[in-house]
């Protein structure tokens, strides 16, 4: 007996281990969650399964961070763990772990100076230390090294949107790459300064200025040798008023003038400095000196760092030779400007306008504006974007958008069904408020010619936003009835992008309804992306949108669900099927095509107007507020700018980016109960479970009565 319990145990010792090696060898993981939060993303996985080049990624933590940041460290780690799981030979990851005395700690020390050479510069997070709020300095970052190339995430300190980031690092290198392999010729940079300014240089407490020249010049070489050697460096020096006032006109270079100076030893002059990269017909302007205005101290000069320096000659790098897809942003017909600037605080751009889109849009697409009177819409765009039109089209404006969704080119348009007339006396705009006249530009005919209708109205719902009242106007909230509340239930989330945008928020929104025939007619799939509440009525004629004025319609017949978004995709029919092409109109100034003699006037063409296009998509949504600052937040963070940049991932072919931008939203809600259901849940809860604990207790009462009469019986 005592052998076979050694045998026992030594079997069970055999068979824990073996266990454990299965283990190591053979796992595997389950996410749980519903969007698959812990797990990668097709988008991610591709991004480093298909590498052709080795890929490195060196992270630089701080050790013994405080919460939450610790949990971040251990989050980011997991993450690269499954990034490797996935990857190819080509992808490594390596901590450089950062803590303790820098003098005493040689590893610290040489970590850190590496951080420093990557231009990873330590951050300060707040940390509560023996019942006091501390601040501490910590490194929190990482460098994507791929090739010659890399890109930095300076700072994470939280995890919302980590896989998002890393991927589009490394996409982003991708494409980097091939591209600057690809240019024919070098990207310019150019260096103007005077040489007269050299003398003017101490009184504006620039004395290093003479080691401006070498300190661009390596900073060139630096981005350049990165950049496989396409970036050339020369030096100018513009000398007479014409060079000066050129450069000043034709790139925006800051032209200095000053006087008499120090008793006449600085002569009057002037001079040019500023630096300019070019490749091809673009160029951008890179000001290495910064002038600011100081209150009490006056007018500072300070020249670029060499970090900032090279950051911005990175940046007009990846301007100038356009490494990502290119979106076409319709300027003119009155559309919303993309960016605007506030006359009582030019620091804070206003909330109708478009900052905070662009800003987004800028960082994974290249945007190109886009002019139909002028050049057209250019063959190289993926996407046009209408926001907010108020002026006529003409039909040749109409034909070039036409012949672009049949080259396969999609096309959203964000309507603003009202034109608002504003009061010019501020004072009376409370007794007299604007006047809002419908918007008929010419597009509406196109788009339901494509099966889309736009009605010239606002929705307004009762499940809308709500206004927190001051004090002397009696608090409270007050219900904004023109702001709907789009909730869960009537979101369409059978489309990808679609799938994790669980509420939105619109302004102003006008009904977006699809014609079936018209879809039909085209063999087309049209699809409503979102709608209103059935809480929700329209508004179609003396528009006031003051939120003390509106009230919702007595009769329920008024009530209905409003669709405010839809999107028709297929091979779309032309506008312009079995029509001439429209004439052109004259530019100001121009005679008149009538007027002139055409001799080619009695040549007639045939396949000038495509009839039947290529696959293409054609989405509408209601609103063109949701771009404007007061819907998209900066930092594209919301369930809105989630929704926006999905759209634009959908219509440029990048649906695998769209849905692992969404797929960790801050905006969660829980999904609604009806009221037949809340009732019974809450009486179950305040009496069903007393309840049933109480007959529970007389069960286990009776069990125990019969087990003591059973035990009783047995001994008498």
């Amino acid at each position: 007996m005592k052998r076979e319990r050694y045998l026992k145990g030594l079997i069970y010792i055999v068979v824990v281990v073996l266990l454990n090696v299965a283990g190591a060898t053979l796992f595997f993981r389950a996410d749980l969650t519903e969007n698959k939060v812990y797990s990668l993303s097709e988008a991610s996985i591709e991004a480093v399964k298909n590498l052709s080049e080795p890929l490195t990624i060196n992270v630089f933590f701080s050790e013994e961070l405080p919460a939450p940041h610790n949990n971040t460290q251990k989050y980011l780690a997991d993450l690269l763990e499954e990034y490797a799981i996935n990857a190819n030979r080509y992808f490594n990851y390596r901590f450089y772990p950062i803590g303790g005395d820098m003098e005493t700690n040689p590893t610290s020390k040489r970590n850190a100076d590496l951080a420093n050479s990557y231009g990873i510069r330590p951050v300060n997070i707040q940390m509560v230390e023996s019942d006091e709020v501390k601040v501490k300095t910590a490194y929190m970052g990482l460098v994507v090294i791929h090739g010659d190339l890399m890109e930095r995430l300076p700072a994470i300190i939280s995890t919302e949107g980590l896989e998002y980031n890393l991927t589009m690092a490394m996409m982003k290198l991708g494409n980097k790459i091939s591209t600057l392999l690809s240019l024919k010729g070098k990207i310019e940079a150019d260096l103007y300064l005077s040489n007269s300014m050299a003398s003017v240089a101490p009184a504006m407490g620039l004395n290093d200025l003479s080691t401006l020249p070498n300190r661009v010049e390596q900073a060139v070489n630096k981005i350049s040798s990165r950049s496989y050697d396409r970036i050339s460096f020369s030096r100018f020096d513009p000398a007479t008023p014409e060079e000066k006032q050129t450069l000043s006109d034709r790139y925006n270079m800051l032209q200095l003038r000053w006087p008499d100076l120090s008793g006449g030893k600085v002569k009057a002059g002037s001079g040019v400095i500023g630096m300019v990269m070019r490749y091809g017909e673009k160029s951008v302007n890179i000001p290495v000196l910064e002038v600011t205005r100081v209150p009490l101290f006056g007018t500072q000069y300070t020249l670029m760092t060499d970090q900032e320096m090279e950051d911005a000659i990175s940046g007009a790098v990846e301007s100038l030779i356009d490494i990502n897809e290119k979106v076409g942003y319709l300027v003119g017909n009155g559309t919303a400007e993309r960016f605007g600037t506030n006359a009582a605080n030019p620091m804070a751009p206003p909330t109708d306008a478009l900052n905070n889109f662009s800003a987004n849009l800028s960082r994974t697409y290249a945007v190109s504006e886009v002019n139909l009177k002028e050049k057209g819409i250019p063959e190289d765009i993926n996407s046009l974007i209408i926001a907010g039109a108020k002026e006529s089209f003409s039909d040749h404006d109409l034909f070039q958008i036409d012949q672009a969704l049949m080259a396969g080119k999609n096309v959203a348009v964000f309507v603003d069904a009202f034109k608002e007339i504003k009061n010019p006396n501020p004072q009376m705009a409370y007794m007299q408020p604007s006047v809002y006249t419908p918007v008929q530009t010419g597009l509406e005919k196109l788009m339901a010619h494509y099966g889309v209708k736009v009605k010239s109205a606002y929705i307004m719902d009762e499940n809308c936003y709500k206004q927190t009242l001051p004090r002397r106007l009696g608090g409270g909230q007050q219900n904004v009835y023109f702001a709907p509340i789009i909730e869960n239930e009537t979101i369409n989330h059978e489309l990808p992008f679609m799938k994790n945008i669980k509420g939105l928020v619109t302004l102003k929104a006008a009904p977006v309804t699809i014609d079936e025939k018209a879809v039909k007619d085209q063999n087309l799939t049209a699809t409503t992306l979102f709608s209103s509440s059935k809480r929700s009525w329209i508004k179609e004629t003396n528009i006031a949108l003051n939120p003390m004025f509106l009230r919702p319609p007595t009769d329920d017949a008024a009530f209905a669900s409003r669709p405010v978004a839809a999107m028709v995709e297929g091979s779309f029919t032309s506008y312009f099927k079995g029509k001439p092409i429209p004439e052109k109109p004259a530019a100001d100034g121009e005679e008149s095509a009538e007027k002139k003699e055409n001799k080619a006037a009695a040549i007639t063409q045939s396949g000038a107007v495509v009839e039947q296009g290529k696959p293409a998509k054609l989405i509408v949504v209601g609103s063109v507020d949701m771009l404007t600052n007061s819907l998209f937040d900066e930092q594209g963070n919301s369930a809105n700018a989630a929704f926006v940049m999905n759209l634009m991932d959908s219509l440029n072919g990048r649906e695998n980016i769209a849905v692992m931008r969404s797929k960790k939203q801050r905006f969660n809600p829980i999904d609604k109960v009806p009221d037949s259901i809340k009732t019974p849940v809450k009486a179950f809860n305040i009496v069903g479970l007393p309840f049933l604990v109480a007959l529970f207790g007389m069960a286990v009462w009776l069990k125990r009565q019969s087990r003591r009469k059973t035990i009783r019986a047995m001994f008498q």
